[in-house]
């Protein structure tokens, strides 16, 4: 009989683990012995500050990517196949968005294996809900492209979400945050409402709804800071 695959949440900045996780999902990680994550450092740290009792010399962590070829894939879910259950991490929130998890997941759905999305904290969809935005009919594009392409697709992005009222959500590598707001303001229009929602379950946590021509006014810190842009 295979195991059961989890998806664990995990924390999306230095955070008090206790507002973001159930009890019921530190159960369930006392008992898990192998992992999937991105990146086994950040996941053990992750771990040990969760469920302090975990005993990480046990634990099997199998680092993936979103270039892992299908004999990997099955190679780290071997334990599922005999009978263990696994978890699955992302560096930041839940697993599966904007991460290469969703490897394992469809790999197991092929398998017959469960798979059992654990509750937590979701940048994309708490900064849907509080942006004030269409939260009925909505799309969530990923990183946006960094070169040429970039203002062209703002463009249509813009051009939807005014044509459809869809709600258009994207992000960008923290770094180059503040640039990506510098491209917004000089690519899309003045009333074109923009959400920037920044350090969402941090202490520092912002989330503010203007108008282009409003935010051309105001000067936000969005340097380093984990952000969830939307427009509408």
């Amino acid at each position: 009989m295979n195991g059961k695959l989890y998806l664990i949440p995990s924390e999306m900045g230095e955070q008090d683990s206790e507002r973001l996780f159930p009890a019921y999902n530190l159960r369930v990680l006392d008992t898990i012995k192998y992992f999937v994550v991105e990146n086994a450092r950040t996941s053990r740290r992750f771990l040990k500050k969760v469920c302090p009792t975990v005993n990480l010399e046990e634990i099997v962590f199998s680092e993936i990517n979103k270039h892992a070829p299908t004999d990997r894939v099955s190679e780290m879910m071997k334990p599922l196949f005999d009978g263990h259950d696994m978890g699955v991490i992302s560096e930041a929130g839940m697993p599966c968005i904007a991460d290469p998890g969703n490897l394992i997941v469809a790999e197991a759905h092929k398998k017959n294996v469960q798979v059992v999305p654990l509750v937590g904290p979701n940048s994309i969809i708490m900064a849907l809900i509080a942006s004030g935005f269409n939260g009925q009919n909505f799309a969530f594009h990923g990183y946006v492209p960094i070169k040429d392409e970039r203002k062209k697709m703002l463009t249509s992005w813009e051009s939807v979400a005014l044509r459809t009222g869809q709600t258009q959500i994207f992000m960008e590598t923290p770094y180059r945050n503040m640039q990506l707001f510098a491209d917004l303001l000089a690519t899309l229009r003045p009333s074109t409402r923009l959400c920037l929602a920044t350090d969402i379950t941090l202490p520092t946590e912002s989330i503010k709804t203007h108008t282009v021509a409003d935010w051309k006014k105001q000067q936000p810190n969005l340097q380093k800071r984990p952000t969830i842009f939307l427009i509408l």
